[in-house]
């Protein structure tokens, strides 16, 4: 699985949110997902696996989850073109408010 199929979730997006305030035990993000059973929160996290934004590691009979930034690299990269369009393009307008109004 890609990182942007992975990332069309909403539900793996929320995952990766509650990924960001630290390494989860499955059993924890389970009870943070009441609306979706066991089996589905271990199927999205495997998803989140494949895809590299997320690492697993076992501790005793748990299995501890962990947002892997670095998977995210690639979007990043991606969405780095888009944010110089919209510096530019705000600055322009800046420039254009600027020499059409008095401020």
């Amino acid at each position: 699985m890609d990182v942007y199929s992975a990332l069309a979730d909403p539900t793996r997006r929320q995952m990766l949110d509650v990924l960001r305030g630290g390494e989860q035990p499955a059993m924890a993000l389970v009870r943070q997902f009441p609306q979706l059973s066991r089996p589905a929160v271990l199927k999205h996290l495997g998803v989140l696996r494949e895809a590299g934004l997320v690492t697993q590691r076992p501790q005793g009979r748990e299995r501890l989850y962990r947002l892997n930034p670095a998977g995210l690299r690639e979007v990043d990269d991606w969405l780095a073109h888009y944010r110089l369009f919209w510096t530019t393009a705000l600055a322009r307008l800046e420039a254009h408010l600027e020499e059409t109004h008095d401020y």
